[in-house]
């Protein structure tokens, strides 16, 4: 399987990432056609639960080859692995009437979208969300914004933090796309007194904040292996430019300083590899994972970052035109903001490290 997903991957949905980058109606017919293959290849929802429509893959089976089908941005959707964080929340707190989202939302007839970071709210600070819910007769009124919700621009619904809760709601207003470096998908949204019935909180009030830190061990693990896989592929690129370029009669490959770049992007891809794989153990057991989680998603976002630098390098002023590299470049540098700022996660774990010591 883990052959054939990043064969699939590499033949399929790669080749399209610039229509796909671009989004818009072009790049969702493009989507549309790709999951189409995916589905007839017998690789659709293969982490999802059976009785949905799924795979039926438990984590650590997905975990195993996440990095190939992530290889590619657009490999989780293309594959329809990408709801995989919503349907487990869902299972887990919803009631009924959002449980019938499901089987829709896996089959990919569907989409649906996280809210959670606002315009002049550190994302570092979920509990300082400004967006509000008011109790009103059979549900609650939201009024608030958010930015930076994937695909909001064309999801069925949405997941919103608010006053501590979290409700699905497909009452919002896309306000504007947000280009991140260039590329689609990130959007700003507007809830204006949208009204959410009482069965579609998820779990009880006040539960939002824990709820999402369970959905966010999951998905930072994730965001990691889909993040060395990457790094392996622009690894995969910088080592076959240095064996085929010619400089003045030798190879790149002979000459140390480029040695030096592979040495360098080998050391960080094993070792953030490492580190995911520890925490993504813990992960799939259900234990606790906060500081392997820290640590990994520091190493992986670095290491990202690095390596497609690196073989930008190597490549010369051929790797800055438009292509892989630039697209894994910009990737890698969202990374270290992404999923929290790579500071923050320096912190949070360094202090859990020092009172552990402590005590």
């Amino acid at each position: 399987m883990l052959e054939q997903v990043s064969a699939f991957v590499r033949e399929h949905v790669q080749p399209s990432e610039t229509v796909l980058d671009a989004g818009g109606e072009a790049g969702q017919a493009e989507l549309a056609r790709v999951r189409a293959l995916a589905k007839s290849a017998g690789l659709w929802a293969l982490p999802l639960p059976r009785d949905l429509g799924g795979g039926g893959l438990g984590l650590t089976e997905y975990f195993a080859w996440a990095e190939q089908e992530g290889s590619s941005d657009h490999g989780p959707a293309a594959l329809g692995s990408a709801c995989l964080l919503d349907v487990r929340m869902f299972r887990r707190f919803a009631r009924p009437a959002v449980l019938e989202l499901l089987k829709p939302l896996v089959a990919g007839e569907i989409s649906g979208s996280y809210a959670m970071t606002e315009p002049g709210v550190a994302g570092s600070d979920p509990a300082a969300a400004r967006t509000t819910a008011v109790r009103t007769s059979g549900g609650w009124l939201l009024n608030g914004r958010k930015w930076f919700t994937t695909g909001a621009g064309n999801a069925s619904y949405v997941t919103v933090l608010a006053s501590g809760s979290l409700f699905v709601t497909t009452d919002f207003r896309v306000v504007r796309e947000i280009p991140v470096l260039g590329a689609a998908g990130q959007f700003e949204i507007a809830l204006e007194d949208a009204f959410v019935p009482d069965d579609h909180l998820l779990g009880e009030g006040g539960d939002g904040l824990a709820i999402a830190g369970t959905r966010l061990a999951l998905g930072r693990t994730l965001r990691c292996l889909r993040w060395i896989g990457m790094a392996e592929r622009a690894f995969g690129l910088m080592c076959l430019r240095a064996d085929e370029r010619q400089v003045r009669g030798s190879a790149l490959a002979d000459r140390q300083l480029v040695q030096q770049h592979v040495f360098e992007s080998l050391l960080a891809i094993r070792s953030a590899r490492a580190l995911t794989r520890q925490a993504a153990a813990l992960v799939a057991a259900e234990q606790d994972a906060r500081t392997e989680i820290g640590l990994a998603k520091v190493a992986a976002a670095r290491t990202l970052h690095q390596v497609t630098d690196a073989a930008i390098q190597v490549f010369g002023a051929e790797g800055l035109a438009p292509g892989t590299l630039p697209m894994l470049a910009r990737i890698g540098r969202a990374a270290r903001i992404l999923d929290g700022a790579d500071e923050m996660h320096v912190s949070d774990t360094a202090r859990r490290v020092l009172r552990t010591r402590a005590n």
